[in-house]
Formats: structure tokens, C-alpha cells, sequence
């Protein structure tokens, strides 16, 4: 069982004040072109579809336009909300959609939804959980014993995952959105003062495979089988190092009281413009065999830090001259 994993789209963003419509265009294309050559058996959404709540027009077009080219390649997708996202917005039409293949998760009401699909070793069953808050879960299971207890993000998943039907003779696969411990962050990613969206990797033990998405990087977590695939795209100079990918995960055999044999790899992606930094004196970084024999395009997002001891009159509009896209300039002098 072949599957692609995607996480944090997330459509409609601006970074430093420019927007990424274009280059979010261009790099779904590039996920398209990926899925024809891999030909999964279904695609992954760990969330963080949008950027806000309350989208773009551009960006829902865009997002539309994605799902349509899926749905006409007769590929599978199951997506969930992220915490950028409207859980509502995002369930919405999505028991017209599922008859296309396309599978949204609901608003988290106390039940989780699941799909099966099939394999030459049997039944596949992906799990769909949205992200959840400790409010989220004891609403969606009010009147239970003891859901007044649920305080934290560690027990709100528990419980969650707890009232999932997951029977473990089959292959199961969580589709979720959470901060699980040891995981690695990046500066644009939304940060909660003292780590309580923290949740612990042993909550997801039952499942063959866990399809996360909040982390920018991608990265496994505790164990090869919880993994976050990370942004498609770079979205802060935390990031400058990063190399983004598409992960594909293929699900073998399962043994009877074992974990599936799985097979986690990554297929990069090279964006429309990257997002680098560069440094130097003002002379140096205009100097014409620096800019058209160097590293990547004039292009390209750019934080540039200027090595000058004197500030250069103007270096911001005069830089962008020849780095159009220019999105921030430090001195360190």
C-alpha cells in the first residue's frame, strides 16, 4: 500500500509581507507531477490546509483546483484540519466530496471517521483525527465518565484515540495534527508558551503508520512510523537550510501480533524561488559575478545581512535593484 503524505500546505500565506499564492501554485503542480510518476494508492492531508481560518478567495481556488485534479486522477484523499484551519470550513461538502474520493473529516464530535482501502495482503484502514483541544474533546464527548478530568492536550488525545474502533488484526493509519514530544520546530510554526500542546509518540502505538502535520520539518518522531513530512515550501529564514520533500509511505505485510513492515522515503521538491541568506559588504553582493555566478536566482526570497561598518544610504531599494525579492536586510557590523 503506497501512500503520499502532505501536511502544512498552508494556502494563502504571506511571508514578510509577500504573498505565496504564486509559488504555492507551482510547487502543488510539482506534487501533481510527483503522484503521476509514484501512482499512489491514496493521498495524505495532515492538515494546516489554509493559513487562517477564514481563507483567501485565491487560495480556496487553489486548494479547489488541487482536490479536482486528484479526484480526476481516481486517486483517494483523506485530509483533516489543522489549527489554522475552520474545522467547519473545512467539513463542509464533505459527503458530496467523498463519493469523488475525497474525504474531509468532520467537526470532532466524539467519533473519528475511517476508510478502508485494499492490498494484496488485505484491508488498509486510515483513521481521520483533526486537531483537538482539551475543549474540543470533552464537547464532543459530554455526558462520558470523567471527560471533565480532560485538561490537557496529552489527555485529550488519549481520549480521542481512545473512542477510535481500531481493530489491530488489520493495518491502521492516523491521519492527525498535534505537537508530539521531541519533535523539532522552526520559527514559523505557532508556538505555545511552556510546550502544553505536548503529546506523547506512545498515544499512537496501535497505529502502523501516523501521518502527522504541525512541524515544518520534516522528521520521525520516538519511531520510523510516526512521522511529520514538513512544509512543501520554505516559510521563514529558520527554514534557509531545509531541504522540503514529498514522503511516500508503503505499508507491506502485517504479522499477526506485529507492526506492518513499512518503507518510508522522500522525494524532494525544488520550489519556483527558494528562500535563502545571503551576507556581505554592499560591494561584494552587487558585484556582478557575485549575483549571476553564485548560488541560486536574483530571484529568489532573500534575507540579506550587510558586513559594511558604516550603514549604506538607501542599501534596501538600491538591493532590490537586483534582488527584486528582497524580504529583509540586517547589518552586522
Amino acid at each position: 500500500m503506497k501512500l503520499i503524505h502532505l501536511s502544512d500546505l498552508p494556502l494563502g500565506k504571506r511571508v514578510n509581507e509577500f504573498s505565496m499564492i504564486e509559488d504555492q501554485k507551482y510547487i502543488l503542480n510539482e506534487i501533481l507531477r510527483i503522484i503521476d510518476k509514484e501512482a499512489p494508492d491514496g493521498v495524505l492531508l495532515a492538515g494546516d490546509l489554509y493559513d487562517r481560518p477564514v481563507p483567501s478567495a485565491e487560495a480556496v481556488q487553489l486548494f479547489d483546483r488541487f482536490l479536482t485534479q486528484l479526484a480526476e486522477r481516481k486517486i483517494p484523499v483523506y485530509a483533516i484540519s489543522g489549527n489554522h484551519d475552520s474545522a467547519e470550513r473545512i467539513a463542509f461538502g464533505s459527503q458530496i466530496m467523498s463519493s469523488s474520493g475525497i474525504c474531509m473529516t468532520p467537526v470532532y464530535d466524539g467519533k473519528t471517521e475511517k476508510y478502508c482501502l485494499t492490498d494484496s495482503y488485505g484491508e488498509v484502514w486510515i483513521h481521520l483525527l483533526p486537531f483537538v483541544r482539551p475543549a474540543t474533546v470533552r464537547h464532543g464527548l459530554e455526558g462520558e465518565e470523567e471527560v471533565d478530568e480532560i485538561r490537557t492536550y496529552q489527555e485529550a488525545v488519549q481520549a480521542a484515540v481512545a473512542h477510535m474502533e481500531i481493530d489491530k488484526r488489520h493495518r491502521n493509519v492516523l491521519i492527525a495534527h498535534q505537537f508530539v514530544v521531541g519533535a523539532m520546530r522552526c520559527d514559523s510554526e505557532e508556538i505555545s508558551v511552556g510546550g502544553i500542546e505536548q503529546v506523547e509518540a506512545d498515544v499512537f502505538r496501535d497505529f502502523d503508520y501516523v501521518a502527522l502535520g504541525h512541524i515544518h520539518s520534516p522528521q520521525n518522531v520516538g519511531s520510523e512510523h510516526i512521522r511529520y513530512c514538513g512544509t512543501p515550501l520554505k516559510y521563514s529564514f529558520s527554514e534557509a537550510s531545509h531541504k522540503k520533500s514529498v514522503t511516500v509511505a508503503e505499508i507491506g505485510e502485517k504479522a499477526e501480533g506485529e507492526g506492518a513492515q513499512l518503507s518510508v522515503r522522500t522525494v524532494p521538491l525544488e520550489p519556483l524561488r527558494d528562500l535563502r541568506e545571503i551576507r556581505g559588504t554592499y560591494m561584494e553582493l552587487t558585484d556582478r559575478r557575485f549575483y549571476q555566478k553564485g548560488k541560486g536566482s536574483q530571484e529568489d526570497y532573500l534575507h540579506v545581512t550587510l558586513t559594511d561598518e558604516e550603514d549604506v544610504p538607501d542599501a534596501a531599494a538600491r538591493l532590490r535593484i537586483i534582488y527584486p525579492n528582497l524580504m529583509r536586510l540586517d547589518y552586522d557590523n
